[in-house]
């Protein structure tokens, strides 16, 4: 097959066997059109006659895949999207999960659009993520990137917390809550939706920051600029121990006094769809709304 693509990476999902039984049909699909294909090595044991050397870590499948295909929900996706970033890799996803907001394609019928898609009838997009930084005393204690949101919370459920909030050193507002949500554009239809935030379609160069459970009625999401650089500064007054956390998967613990730092990466997710997605036709399907009328 004449295709922009010539080495494709498999990633699934750990101990699911609806997974890895798509993960099988993928690999065997691929080597039947002539790709050379590496799979990552956690689920790649799952699968039967694929050599040694084709079991690759995440980071190794990100430098040498011109295209990486997840099996999974959207949880996968956000794990090996937030690595696979760094290598300007495309990415595409079966669904397995729930919700599937970044996974496109069905499990059952998978091969014709992905047919498609490898012989380069694709619509890309390019999503950006979060850089999320620690500080202490003015000096960088941890780091870590998100597709979707920065939360900053307490350790324990529903415990109310104390911090400032600014935006480019402009002081916004400072804030009693159960914590806020930083969202890019692709989360603002995960937890951001949950909390209340609004939808921000993936084009907007954009961020909200959505307060969880705040001490006031008159706290409101509060969309801005993604060039902005957003800085909480947490109070001494907070008596427990903080998190923020990235896309619920990667935790960064918080001290009072600790400042964190939230602003856009310079790598960007390539992430591609087929050619009759439908971002509003996702919308309408995943969050049940009406359909036409006339």
């Amino acid at each position: 097959m004449d295709s922009p693509f010539k080495t494709i990476g498999l990633i699934g999902k750990p101990n699911h066997s609806g997974a890895a039984n798509t993960l099988q049909r993928l690999h065997t699909f691929l080597l039947a059109l002539g790709f050379k294909v590496l799979v990552e090595q956690r689920t790649g044991h799952q699968l039967q006659d694929v050599p040694a050397a084709h079991l690759v870590k995440l980071v190794d499948l990100g430098k040498h895949a011109d295209l990486a295909i997840v099996v999974g929900g959207d949880g996968n996706m956000l794990g090996a999207a937030r690595v696979l970033a760094r290598f300007d890799v495309a990415v595409i996803g079966v669904n397995r999960g729930n919700l599937g907001f970044l996974a496109d394609l069905s499990p059952e019928g998978f091969e014709a659009s992905l047919e498609q898609v490898l012989s380069g009838h694709y619509i890309e997009e390019k999503r950006f993520l979060l850089e999320v930084e620690v500080y202490r005393h003015a000096e960088l204690k941890s780091a870590n990137s998100a597709v979707n949101e920065a939360v900053l919370h307490a350790d324990k459920v529903a415990h109310m917390i104390e911090f400032e909030a600014f935006i480019n050193n402009d002081f916004v507002f400072s804030q009693r809550s159960d914590g806020l949500i930083v969202s890019t554009p692709t989360g603002s239809t995960a937890y951001s939706l949950s909390g209340g935030g609004p939808i921000l379609t993936p084009e907007l160069n954009a961020i909200s920051l959505v307060p969880m459970f705040p001490h006031t009625l008159s706290s409101r999401p509060l969309v801005v600029d993604a060039d902005n650089e957003v800085r909480l500064k947490l109070s001494l007054e907070n008596t427990d121990s903080l998190q923020v956390s990235c896309d619920s998967h990667v935790v960064l613990a918080v001290l009072p006094g600790d400042e964190v730092v939230i602003k856009k990466a310079d790598k960007k997710l390539r992430l591609i769809h087929p050619q009759d997605y439908s971002y509003y036709d996702v919308l309408r399907k995943k969050l049940n709304w009406g359909s036409r009328l006339f």
